[in-house]
């Protein structure tokens, strides 16, 4: 590890403004194609929360979930604000598991993503469908609510690939500070 210079830190915050348009980008292309088609289609913004509250801290992570959350309720006609509380719940708590127990791997991100993904949709289905008991309610259940997380869980291993990748070139490396190098270079030096 080397220590960070003028040069190195504007290279830095230049790689983070891109990587966060970057995100932006996605989440601007993924709203267009929830806002298209069917119903039974993905919902593609679940997966790129969870993504981005994976590689980043908590508050980028609920700024980033609250957007999400709230262009869902517009593409999907819900009550404004309602996946955006959600979404910032379930980002904030993966943005300190991550941070705390969990390590950066596919497999950690699939099992989060379907969890959450399916609690979602279960939320869903509960207070828009079953709550007001009609007639058959259970096949929707069946035919729209478990296609949609069975699509969002397909979809999330391409977000994955694509979010990897854009972390890969433009995520900051680790540097040390001036202290920390000094201490490392006496600990060698003992």
């Amino acid at each position: 590890m080397r220590i960070k210079t003028t040069r190195e830190q504007r290279i830095l915050y230049i790689k983070t403004m891109v990587r966060w348009m970057l995100y932006y980008v996605l989440i601007f292309f993924s709203f267009i194609c929830m806002t298209s088609g069917t119903w039974t289609k993905p919902v593609l913004l679940v997966p790129i929360a969870l993504c981005i509250a994976v590689n980043n801290n908590m508050y980028a992570s609920a700024f980033t979930a609250a957007i999400c959350g709230f262009l869902i309720d517009m593409s999907c006609d819900k009550l404004f604000g309602y996946n955006a509380v959600l979404l910032t719940f379930f980002c904030i708590v993966v943005s300190l598991l991550y941070e705390l127990y969990l390590r950066n791997k596919f497999v950690n991100f699939m099992l989060i993503t379907a969890a959450v993904s399916y609690i979602q949709c279960r939320l869903d289905y509960k207070f828009y469908y079953e709550i007001w008991e009609y007639e058959n309610v259970e096949r929707i259940f069946t035919k729209v609510t478990l296609k949609v997380w069975i699509y969002t869980l397909i979809a999330s291993v391409f977000i994955y690939l694509i979010i990897k990748l854009i972390n890969h070139f433009l995520m900051p490396k680790n540097h040390l500070t001036i202290e920390e190098a000094i201490t490392t270079r006496t600990q060698q030096n003992s």
